[in-house]
């Protein structure tokens, strides 16, 4: 149960870093560093989500059919 959680949280971030990198997009009138920065943080998130899944998986903690 807490595995799913730590997930759903994970993914609650990437998609309130990806709404700010929108909002910075939209209000930044210079470059786009902070645009820049939010988007970054969304790919390490969710590449760590992906390794983090693959994790739970090896270890038996998620599977096929698992509720």
């Amino acid at each position: 149960m807490l595995f799913k959680i730590v997930v759903v949280l994970v993914l609650l971030f990437i998609i309130a870093s990806l709404f700010s990198a929108l909002y910075f997009l939209a209000k930044d009138k210079d470059g786009g560093a902070r645009t820049a920065k939010a988007l970054t943080l969304r790919i390490g998130l969710s590449i760590a989500l992906f390794v983090f899944l693959l994790l739970g998986y090896y270890f038996g903690l998620i599977g096929p059919g698992q509720r």
